[in-house]
């Protein structure tokens, strides 16, 4: 009987990277899962990437991700009410919400954002207008949209994407028609995050304490 054979690396150095993975995960998930993830995810990120320095670091955080968004769906882990936030190019709206959110929730709620069409970096004036806040946007990045974060999301909060948008049935979902702030002044960006703010505290006593 033949054996499939695992899947190949699109780059040698995310070997270093599926070992940490696999063991992190071992008793969950195979190697070949994780393996297999971890280029999708290398593959998906390089699409949009203009500087692919750091596309092997991304792609372990974004394997690690959704592995897991896939072991709160299989129900593996537990853990407190995920919220993900959609917008098409996952640099501007959605990022600004999901590191909102997680600032003032703190442990209450697992934060993830993703785009329809991500960009290959986001919007220089999020990061400014959010360490004004108060609030770190360091390790942030546009991050494609994947069914494992998806089906794990209790709440889907979509930002301009339309039609694009994932439809998952068994989940709440809202729209927030705020403003996009691509290309836009500061100041422009101030009152976006302000509008975003408000619908957080909104959804904050919304959710269980």
């Amino acid at each position: 009987m033949s054996t499939s054979s695992p899947p190949s690396l699109p780059d040698e150095r995310l070997a270093a990277g599926a070992a940490r993975l696999a063991s992190r995960y071992a008793g969950h998930f195979a190697p070949e899962t994780v393996l297999g993830l971890l280029a999708d995810s290398y593959t998906r990120l390089a699409e949009h990437a203009r500087i692919r320095t750091h596309l092997v670091v991304l792609a372990e955080r974004l394997t690690a991700e959704r592995l897991d968004a896939l072991a709160h769906t299989q129900g593996l882990t537990s853990g407190p009410t995920r919220v993900l936030f959609v917008c098409s190019q996952n640099a501007g709206r959605s990022q600004m919400a999901a590191a909102l959110l997680a600032h003032r929730a703190g442990e209450r709620v697992t934060v993830s954002s993703a785009g329809t069409d991500p960009a290959d970096a986001a919007e220089p004036h999020i990061a400014q207008a959010l360490t004004e806040a108060g609030v770190d946007l360091a390790d942030a990045y546009p991050k494609p949209l994947t069914e494992e974060v998806v089906q794990a999301a209790d709440i889907v909060i979509t930002m301009g994407c339309g039609d694009a948008c994932p439809v998952v049935p068994g989940r709440r979902y809202l729209d927030w028609p705020v403003a996009d702030p691509d290309g836009a002044p500061i100041s422009v960006v101030r009152d976006i995050r302000e509008a975003i703010d408000t619908r957080i505290s909104e959804l904050l006593t919304q959710l269980a304490p």
